[in-house]
């Protein structure tokens, strides 16, 4: 007998439980127009079985206010979500905006139309209202459609729209348009500097000789280090002859290599050529 009236309470203490589901009471909904004081606008009562008969207007500067207290069976608890959900019922588009909930159950949630997405501003029909309660556990969520929003807009107010996100896609074709090489400048200017140039060899020469320039030494120069001072002499002519072709026609990838290879063959004749001025200088021959 003991077990047949164990098993019965076990029985009816398990359908409770699996009975039991989220809802809300002590809701309101207010509406309250912008400058108004606390506490004022419209007020309604919802219940979770009975949606309101006519749509709620949420003007352009009226702020909604939803006030309620969730509930687990009979007690007041805090869920883990709960939400204001708005649909169009033409586009089948939805949002939800959270309600901020305490661990007494009481819960809130306010919005203007800013809070909106522009679909729901632009749309003829009311909005459902539905509010969704769930949690963790074996209570039955909710999903209560509650009442229906009529979004009123100003006319003189101009709509907002947001810029289109952006799309990876093929995009066009990308010809690219590089620059001309660069020119010479006219020959007239070349055979100005050219010129320019020329005169001041004569100059340049007389200096040398009142300097103590000697030609009568080069016999002896080119009889001591015949191939230093060739080479010497000669990498001067050619890096002239590079500096004009790079003028003219090379471009800088034909003339650095050019003028790499010269400018070695220079330091190395050079210094040897160097030298050897140096050991007639040592002998009192300069």
């Amino acid at each position: 007998m003991r077990f047949l009236l164990s098993s019965f309470f076990l029985a009816g203490a398990s359908t409770v439980a699996a009975a039991s589901s989220w809802s809300f009471e002590d809701a309101t909904l207010t509406i309250q127009p912008k400058g108004a004081g606390v506490g004022t606008g419209d007020k309604v009562q919802l219940v979770p079985e009975l949606p309101l008969a006519k749509p709620v207007s949420l003007g352009t500067t009226d702020t909604l206010k939803l006030l309620l207290t969730a509930t687990d069976g009979k007690s007041a608890k805090r869920p883990h979500q709960a939400f204001l959900t708005l649909a169009d019922r033409s586009s089948g588009l939805e949002d939800s905006f959270v309600l901020k909930v305490k661990d007494n159950g009481k819960g809130k949630v306010e919005l203007t139309q800013k809070d909106l997405p522009i679909q729901f501003l632009t749309s003829e029909q009311p909005l459902e209202a539905s509010i969704v309660i769930g949690s963790f556990g074996s209570s039955a969520p909710l999903k209560a459609k509650v009442f229906e929003l009529d979004v009123t807009r100003d006319p003189n107010t101009p709509l907002a729209v947001p810029e289109k996100p952006l799309r990876y896609a093929v995009d066009k074709e990308i010809h690219h348009i590089f620059k001309d090489d660069p020119k010479s400048p006219p020959k007239i200017i070349t055979l100005v500097f050219a010129a320019a140039v020329t005169a001041c060899l004569p100059v340049l020469l007389g200096v040398w000789a009142a300097l103590g320039a000697n030609l009568s030494h080069l016999t002896k120069a080119m009889s001591n280090a015949p191939i230093p001072h060739a080479l010497f002499f000669g990498s001067i002519l050619a890096m002239e002859g590079i500096f004009f072709m790079y003028y003219t026609s090379w471009n800088l990838f034909q003339t650095l290599p050019a003028a790499a290879i010269v400018a070695v063959v220079a330091f190395l004749s050079g210094g040897r050529a160097l030298s050897e001025v140096q050991e007639r200088r040592l002998a009192g021959l300069r």
